[in-house]
């Protein structure tokens, strides 16, 4: 990845960081709350590795001379995020019928959004900066 996109996606990584250190030490204020360690960590980890390759898609698609590649490559990112997002949760759901964790789930889908705001403001921020957008 180079320089440029790092620095782009710089906040969304230090949110990345915040998340899992929470998530690690506040291991006995997550489980007061009811909320499973490991399914809010591993859903900010894909929830992180999916907005890093949408990230990377809108970069592409920043990169050619056609708007509408770039319009495209953004609809392609927000619904592969939805899908994948759709069938992990399915997944989940089905594996753990009986000891499903709801509060970790409605973590999950709270971290979807956010992560969803932070890559479209940071886009915004790059079309801005853009000279010809």
């Amino acid at each position: 990845m180079g320089k440029n996109k790092l620095k782009g996606f710089l906040p969304v990584i230090i949110f990345f960081i915040a998340l899992n250190g929470f998530f690690i030490s506040g291991k006995n204020m997550l489980n007061r709350w009811g909320v499973d360690q490991e399914v809010v960590i591993y859903g900010n980890l894909l929830l992180f590795l999916l907005t890093l390759f949408s990230w990377l898609l809108a970069q592409s698609g920043l990169k050619n001379p056609n708007p509408h590649a770039f319009i495209r490559s953004v609809y392609m990112s927000v619904m592969l995020k939805l899908f994948v997002c759709m069938i992990a949760a399915f997944i989940y759901i089905a594996i753990n019928k009986s000891g499903l964790n709801k509060p970790g789930l409605f973590t999950c889908m709270g971290l979807y959004l956010v992560y969803t705001f932070l890559e479209v403001s940071l886009l915004m921020k790059v079309l801005k900066e853009k000279k010809n957008a």
